[in-house]
């Protein structure tokens, strides 16, 4: 079966090199914020800057436990709070929501666009109200969004979108994933910030370990959202890769899509960096089970929109057809740098089958 995504590929090759950085590590006696946190935060935003950045410095970045994390830090060193509303695409992955929820605020949901399954920022002044403090954008896919024109905060939600966004001082803030399958994908969780704003990115480092300024003076309300030092150690490991990574991954959707023109695809930009290849089909059961018979795995990301799911029901407002519509239709296809290149050209075999009546497809000897 090709694999949507094979974690165990990328964790054979580095296991000797990881092993022995924990090694330096455990005999370091550091457990958390110590040399490996501190130099991965230089190195990440130094990478940042020459990936995509326009601005001539890099952005500070500051490590913490999750992209979760990430967003609910962001969001406070803002000065979202208890009752404040924030705007939050609909179609999204819960924890952009529930990072709102976790500071006692409102996410506020609006409908995507068709295209792009991006936030359409058309739709933000209309949901904004007294209460409106924030508006976060989600680059959905490793697609960029287009931002907002509002005097509103932004936080861009890049958890799967690490070298896409194009400048880090155009937000408040950007919040990354490094949750093990992103495209800089860590041993465990783990998250950052990273910001051109100084006093924001100071605000971030007092929130993550308890509001504290020095040993035990807690200056604000906070929890923790440190990182560990093994984490810091595998994520510098392997960013050294992200760039060859990120070129792969969009080889290998450009592919498929050259194989399949016909097929419905996420909408195209050149600074996409393809964390999920993303497809749709009114008939995504037909289409998967014809892909599982050829031996290739799909994944689906993701089956509800926020406000279908049962926990965020009750934030539903005004009606989100698009957002509602991804949801029915998406299906994930295998796409990450480990591929072979007998599966990749396995797949767009497959995929060249397809047609939007999958059902004779399907049921053909070419699927």
């Amino acid at each position: 079966m090709v694999p949507v995504v094979d974690l165990s590929r990328r964790g054979r090759e580095l296991a000797s090199e990881f092993a022995a950085t924990v090694a330096r590590v455990v005999a370091s006696g550091v457990r958390l914020l110590g040399e490996e946190t501190a130099g991965f935060e230089h190195e990440f935003g130094e990478w940042l800057a020459g990936a995509r950045d326009s601005s001539a410095n890099a952005p500070e970045v500051v490590a913490v436990g999750s992209g979760a994390s990430a967003l609910q830090l962001a969001l406070a060193a803002v000065g979202v709070g208890p009752g404040d509303e924030v705007i939050v695409p609909a179609f999204t992955a819960v924890p952009t929501a529930s990072a709102v929820c976790a500071l006692g605020a409102v996410p506020v949901l609006v409908d995507v666009e068709a295209e792009s399954a991006c936030l359409d920022p058309g739709l933000v002044d209309a949901a904004r109200t007294a209460r409106t403090k924030a508006v976060i954008v989600v680059h959905l896919y490793g697609r960029p969004a287009t931002l907002p024109s509002t005097d509103l905060p932004i936080i861009e939600d890049a958890a799967q979108a690490h070298g896409a966004v194009a400048d880090h001082r155009r937000s408040a803030a950007v919040a990354y994933s490094f949750y093990p399958t992103k495209n800089l994908g860590g041993i465990g969780d783990g998250g950052a910030v990273a910001t051109g704003d100084s006093a924001l990115a100071d605000r971030v480092r007092r929130l993550r370990v308890h509001g504290m300024t020095e040993q035990y003076v807690h200056e604000d309300i906070s929890q923790n959202f440190r990182m560990s030092e093994v984490e810091a150690a595998w994520l510098r490991l392997s960013l050294g890769r992200l760039t060859a990574d990120n070129a792969r991954r969009r080889a290998i959707a450009a592919h498929y899509r050259a194989s399949a023109p016909d097929l419905r695809w996420q909408s195209p930009h050149p600074a996409h960096v393809y964390h999920l290849c993303v497809m749709r089909s009114a008939s995504r059961q037909l289409v998967r089970e014809g892909l599982a018979a050829r031996g290739i795995a799909t994944a689906i990301h993701y089956p509800l929109s926020v406000d279908d799911q049962p926990a965020y029901r009750h934030f539903a407002a005004t009606p989100r057809p698009e957002s509602r519509a991804w949801a029915a239709e998406c299906i994930s296809l295998p796409c990450f740098p480990d591929l072979r290149d007998d599966e990749i050209d396995h797949v767009a075999t497959a995929l060249a089958a397809l047609t939007e009546q999958p059902d004779a497809a399907c049921a053909s000897p070419g699927l």
